[in-house]
């Protein structure tokens, strides 16, 4: 399988364990729901191949809207067996190569999508809607090498925009039109308008159409936003019912529950994908180890955000068993698992400790573990030490700057925030203490129009971290609840709120909050917010 992008700063025997009574019921809704040889959701496509060629596209096109891509393309494949003289199967050959929201095509790979096209075109659609999905791809697959990503994603969105506009019964044609609108919003065109001309889309399809799979899914990639993600939850609550046999489909509801901080819904979802990944992989039928360790970095945060540390760290242990992966490539994602546990708990110690990354690490992991370490030192008092990693931050910044320049991308937002926040708790160790809190503010300014990483720290929740240090309650509270409104239910947003307002005086704050932490935190946490929250609720009573 290919190579999933996974959130920034990160991203099994246990796993099979605990999955067995959570992802069983997780997905026996969805067993009841979902129907055919695999139940991948109800998509009825009309192509005018051979009947043994139209009994198996419904089933490729239910893969490709799951973005189970190499099982998609195997089963495009096999249609142009049965089938050679079926121009749609080529189509679905080259939409199989674009992973879109994940890893745009090599230089190879648009070569061979562009020679699937060629022969789409010279077998001939039969129909003018056949016609205008492969002049779509055609448009994306063009031979221009000077194209830009955006440019590409820009041409096809238009070609898909006149397909729907011409055939608006075309329930799938409108799913992938709204799916190419979120590609572009990804790629930092007219983000926020983009999204909502999506979600405007599917959400009408959504109504007529609950079980197609592309529907739900694009629905929550649409909605996959803080400003946005009330909008995907219906379709969260539907997609994995519809679609138990894509660990994707089991999975991606909980980027609608992460963003609203359903914590539990989120470690239901990702205990069934990680386990039904593991079994595609384990049993040869896909290799879906990418699946299962994206899957597990959204199980460790919940797991953390509820106050449960114990599981969150046998998540850490069990990505090292994951299997179809080297143990190499596992042992850098099992320090990206750490970076996130140090900084979630506030070991700041573990966190300035984490090793240095070698030479072979990819550029966004460098970034992670740098970002930590300076975070962390800097945190713990070690001014040396935060300013030696900062500086090798810097450079590992600069170096994907470049590359992003030479792909023709703007910048990637969530990097900058990421260092600026990395250089206010620099200066807050070096003693600018005006300068630290002035160069949050702008990280927390420059993250408001995109809106903080799935999995991420906003960073209006670090300000409020900052300023509790420098003893400015008041000012703090105001950031914990910004950053609150953007995260909800994030553990540490919640203790800091309910600290702050009791500092600033505010007592009936402090209780509300402490009464949020508590219900949000798992009866079992064994975190010192949650057991604190317990506490204070139980003495104001």
């Amino acid at each position: 399988m290919r190579i999933i992008k996974l959130a920034v700063l990160f991203s099994a025997a246990f796993l099979i364990s605990l999955a067995l009574a959570g992802a069983e019921s997780y997905g026996a809704g969805a067993r009841s729901a979902a129907s055919g040889p695999s139940r991948l959701g109800m998509v009825q496509f009309r192509v005018s191949c051979s009947t043994p060629a139209r009994e198996s596209f419904d089933t490729a096109v239910a893969l490709l809207h799951s973005f189970q891509y190499e099982e998609a393309e195997k089963a495009f494949g096999g249609i142009t067996r049965k089938d050679p003289h079926c121009a749609m199967a080529y189509w679905g050959l080259a939409m199989s190569l674009d992973e879109q929201l994940w890893d745009f095509p090599a230089p190879a790979t648009l070569e061979k999508g562009h020679r699937d096209v060629e022969k789409a075109q010279e077998l001939g659609g039969k129909t003018d809607r056949e016609r205008q999905y492969i002049a779509a791809a055609a448009a994306f697959y063009q031979t221009n090498p000077q194209l830009s990503h955006v440019a590409r994603y820009e041409a096809y969105s238009r070609a898909m925009a006149q397909l729907y506009a011409r055939h608006p019964e075309d329930v799938n044609a409108g799913a992938f039109y709204a799916l190419s609108l979120v590609a572009l919003a990804q790629e930092g065109v007219d983000n926020l308008s983009n999204r909502k001309h999506a979600i405007a889309i599917l959400d009408k399809l959504f109504a007529a159409h609950p079980d197609n799979p592309g529907v739900d899914h694009y629905l929550i990639h649409a909605s996959d936003d803080p400003r946005l993600a009330a909008f995907g939850l219906a379709a969260a609550r539907n997609y994995a019912r519809l679609a138990p046999d894509s660990a994707h489909a089991l999975h991606m509801p909980s980027h609608i529950f992460t963003r609203l901080g359903y914590w539990q819904d989120s470690i239901q979802s990702n205990l069934a994908s990680a386990a039904a990944a593991r079994e595609a992989t384990a049993s040869g039928r896909d290799d879906e180890s990418t699946y299962q360790t994206h899957a597990l970095t959204f199980l460790e945060y919940a797991y953390l955000q509820c106050g449960m540390d114990a599981q969150a760290r046998h998540v850490i242990q069990e990505v090292m068993t994951v299997p179809g992966d080297n143990a190499h490539d596992l042992a850098e994602m099992q320090q990206l698992f750490e970076v996130t546990y140090d900084v979630e708990t506030h070991d700041w110690n573990a966190a300035a400790a984490l090793a240095v990354p070698a030479g072979d690490v990819f550029a966004r992991d460098a970034e992670a573990i740098d970002w930590a370490r300076t975070i962390g030192a800097a945190r713990a008092g070690d001014v040396a030490g935060a300013r030696q990693d900062f500086q090798r931050l810097q450079r590992v910044d600069g170096t994907m700057a470049l590359e992003e320049k030479k792909r023709h991308l703007g910048a990637d937002s969530g990097r900058i925030v990421a260092q600026m926040q990395a250089h206010a708790w620099l200066d807050f160790a070096e003693g600018r203490h005006d300068q630290a809190v002035q160069m949050m503010r702008a990280a927390a300014a420059k993250e408001g129009p995109y809106g903080v990483d799935v999995l991420g720290m906003p960073a209006e929740e670090m300000l409020g971290d900052l300023l509790m240090e420098l003893r400015e309650a008041q000012q703090a509270l105001d950031a914990y609840q910004a950053g609150l409104k953007e995260s909800p239910n994030r553990l540490d947003g919640l203790y800091g709120a309910a600290r702050a307002a009791g500092l600033a005086g505010d007592k009936a704050a402090a209780k509300s909050y402490f009464a949020k932490l508590a219900t949000s935190c798992s009866p079992a946490a064994d975190r010192k917010p949650c057991r604190e929250a317990r506490v204070f609720l139980a003495r104001s009573y």
